[in-house]
């Protein structure tokens, strides 16, 4: 395995610990979730020039698409949890009261 692939593992899974272990803020649990889709979009766009095919090219794109459509709605979720409950604290978050 080549540097390049440790580097791209090593970035996905710190990441992943990330987002498990560090869970006060709504902001920092994005954060890690738009590394981890960093980290596969370029893996996946590096994965068809490696391999010299062309028939995966458009997976890059379409994960792209869904990353910003999920950075969207995360952030848009984190504006009305901070006006709602004042803070993006998630131990404020209560999925019981309406």
């Amino acid at each position: 395995m080549s540097l390049l692939h440790t580097s791209f593992y090593s970035a996905f899974a710190l990441s992943t610990l990330g987002l498990a272990f560090h869970r006060t803020h709504l902001i920092s649990a994005l954060l890690c979730l738009e590394s981890m889709m960093l980290s596969l979009y370029i893996t996946l766009s590096t994965w068809p020039i490696e391999t010299q095919t062309a028939s995966s090219t458009l997976t890059p794109i379409l994960m792209l698409t869904f990353s910003a459509c999920e950075a969207g709605t995360g952030l848009a979720l984190l504006v009305a949890s901070a006006r709602s409950h004042g803070s993006d604290h998630l131990h404020t978050l209560n999925l019981l009261q309406c």
